[in-house]
């Protein structure tokens, strides 16, 4: 068991590794037990499920203060607190996602469920191979605060535009290349069945192409929040774990959220604002004479921002609010 006290990107290997048993004593429990069956997930049924899921996250932020100290505690709230904000937008994407396949509700957990299986490797390699970079050249850093600077502010001033998910280049390139059903076959991503000759051949289910359009989308969306997390700290466990337990968090809350995604009309520009704090900081620390902004003050700026934003956008959407079902 000597193996377990290796140094792994700057932490033991038992620190990963208990952190990976975690993950997937979480899933399992989640697809043994809370989600055994397919069926259609209510708002009050994500929001405890999410509850559970931060209360999770704090939990090991805890264990965080605990073995690395207040100010990687810190950090990791304030890189989950800012993942799980950024991926609010991915909420509405996967919304997009599930209407151009008619993925009924009933099966859109499963969908959800096997892509975090996905963005834990996505984001693994990422992030890994960030946190390489930022070792070996320090300018990377200043590269990845530039572009969120200029991400932040095309966010803020640029309107969304419509999306149509059908016509996106990689879904017709699948369906060029693979063989489709053209209707679901229950839960299954891949049936056998004949096609246009008679053969009996495997086929590939909407329900598989959903899925690859989620894990495609995740992968945008990381070349904005992977960034912006190394900008807050640059410990590869504190930005992968961040990273996981808010994903697994957002998932699960995703059925309340695509409920009530328009009460939040302006949280895309307090997200903005944000982009524009984390990657400003960068260069602020040196010019300061600090070798980097202290994490309380990060936090403290990332919690009122966020706060602002969604507080002013529940105020302009009240008249929009409804009951939870």
């Amino acid at each position: 068991m000597e193996w377990l006290l290796l140094d792994w990107m700057g932490k033991p290997a038992w620190m990963w590794a208990g952190f990976l048993a975690l993950v997937v004593g979480l899933l399992a429990l989640d697809l043994g037990v809370f989600n055994r069956r397919d069926h259609e997930i209510g708002v009050r049924e994500s929001l405890a499920l999410s509850a559970f899921y931060v209360a999770i996250a704090l939990i090991f932020g805890a264990g965080v203060w605990a073995w690395l100290g207040a100010d990687s505690a810190i950090e990791y709230l304030t890189a989950y607190a800012v993942e799980k904000s950024l991926a609010m937008d991915n909420v509405f994407v996967i919304a997009l996602i599930f209407a151009a396949f008619s993925i009924p509700r009933r099966y859109q957990h499963r969908v959800l469920f096997w892509g975090v299986l996905g963005v834990i490797v996505l984001r693994a390699v990422m992030i890994g191979g960030g946190a390489a970079l930022v070792e070996r050249y320090d300018w990377v850093l200043y590269v990845f605060a530039g572009f969120l600077i200029l991400t932040g502010i095309r966010m803020f001033f640029v309107r969304d535009e419509e999306t149509d998910i059908a016509d996106n280049r990689l879904l017709l390139w699948l369906r060029r290349r693979m063989r489709v059903t053209p209707e679901l076959h229950g839960h299954a991503f891949v049936v056998r069945a004949a096609g246009r000759s008679g053969r009996v051949r495997l086929h590939a289910t909407p329900l598989l192409l959903a899925l690859v359009a989620i894990e495609f989308a995740d992968v945008i969306f990381a070349v904005d929040s992977v960034p912006a997390v190394f900008a807050i700290t640059t410990d590869p466990y504190v930005v992968y774990t961040s990273n996981i337990f808010a994903i697994l968090g957002l998932r699960a809350l995703y059925f309340a959220l695509a409920a009530v995604i328009h009460r939040f009309a302006y949280l895309k520009q307090a997200l903005a604002v944000l982009l524009v704090f984390i990657g400003g900081k960068v260069f602020a620390a040196p010019l300061l004479g600090l070798e980097k902004i202290p994490p309380v003050v990060s936090l403290t700026a990332t919690a009122a921002i966020l706060g602002a934003g969604i507080l002013w956008s529940l105020w302009r959407t009240r008249a929009e609010a409804g009951p939870p079902r």
